[in-house]
């Protein structure tokens, strides 16, 4: 018998569980009445050893989320709270803007709120070791490695999708289906954060095919928001007529694409297949439905917060661990002549 059988047998969810065991003040008194009734029905025995590793000093978890905005974090932040909460922890979450210095907010809200660990949702891909001499609890970096920086391996651990190879899949999947001019839209190129792995992996998609790279299908957004992305690919409508296919490197640009080519008359897929990378929700309902490459949101989220909580409990070392993705067929790619 486990935590989230309760939370099954209550039709609610984990943390709810978890903050009733806890006695947290934010809960009503029916789903209060109605989790302790079927711990008693269900003879549920609540983990205190896991509880009371954590309360030995302070039970906190500190998640920062660099880019709050960003709509593909909504299911992680909520995976994450589940899997703290479950194993007997409290989450504290401190939320910045994507241009904003997440070590310096983890930093802080280490020394002010007393954390065991650390969760970066989000964040930059080179770190150094000076870098984050201020950090002195374990951190787990979820959705991102250290690709571009100098940290060893031993000293972080990191829970993401190696998002080069997957890019390679996404292209590798619309040359399969005949298409040979590709273009990309992005945020940048030069990055050094998943935009430049997500390139990368797109020019080696096409080196892999035989297919020459060519600059001028390549566009930038500079920043990660729709209305830019609607403006960047009506650029790349506007110049060039040729490609059959666009590699968007966000769903969440990928969909402002979808609308520019309607916009602009380009029909999608018939003259134009659109593939994104991220797998959000809202992409179901684009039309046409995007086809994309799904990240395992609530496996990462998991999975980033055990691999933690193994560091901080002494039960294993800093790990990196690669997951990966799920090729989800819309309506937005089609089948090109050879």
């Amino acid at each position: 018998m486990t935590i989230r059988d309760v939370a099954d047998y209550c039709g609610v969810s984990v943390s709810t569980v978890s903050r009733v065991l806890n006695n947290h003040p934010d809960v009503s008194a029916k789903v209060r009445n109605k989790v302790l009734s079927a711990v008693r029905e269900l003879h549920y025995v609540p983990n205190i050893s896991a509880q009371d590793l954590g309360r030995n000093s302070s039970d906190n978890i500190g998640v920062v989320v660099r880019g709050a905005e960003n709509p593909f974090f909504v299911n992680l932040i909520h995976s994450i709270e589940e899997a703290i909460e479950a194993a007997g922890y409290t989450m504290i979450i401190s939320q910045i803007p994507s241009d904003a210095d997440e070590l310096e907010a983890g930093a802080s809200l280490s020394r002010s709120k007393r954390l065991k660990g650390l969760v970066f949702l989000g964040g930059c891909f080179n770190y150094t070791a000076s870098e984050v001499a201020a950090i002195d609890i374990p951190f787990v970096c979820c959705t991102f490695t250290n690709e571009f920086g100098d940290l060893d391996s031993d000293s972080y651990s990191s829970v993401c999708v190696d998002d080069r190879a997957e890019a390679i899949r996404a292209v590798r999947y619309l040359i399969e289906q005949g298409h040979r001019r590709i273009a990309i839209l992005l945020n940048d190129r030069e990055d050094e954060s998943v935009g430049q792995l997500r390139f990368l992996g797109y020019c080696d998609a096409l080196k892999e095919a035989g297919i020459d790279y060519d600059d001028g299908l390549v566009e930038e957004t500079g920043v990660y928001s729709m209305e830019a992305a609607y403006r960047a690919a009506k650029r790349l409508f506007a110049r060039r007529d040729d490609f059959t296919a666009v590699f968007v490197t966000a769903d969440s640009l990928a969909m402002p694409v979808l609308k520019a080519a309607n916009d602009l008359g380009r029909k999608v897929p018939d003259e134009c297949s659109v593939i994104g990378f991220d797998g959000l929700t809202m992409s179901l309902y684009s039309i046409p439905t995007l086809t994309t490459l799904v990240q395992p949101s609530e496996k990462l989220g998991e999975e980033a917060v055990q691999t933690l909580l193994n560091v901080i409990e002494g039960k294993a070392k800093h790990q990196q661990k690669v997951l990966k993705t799920t090729l989800r067929k819309g309506e937005s790619v089609t089948v090109v002549s050879i």
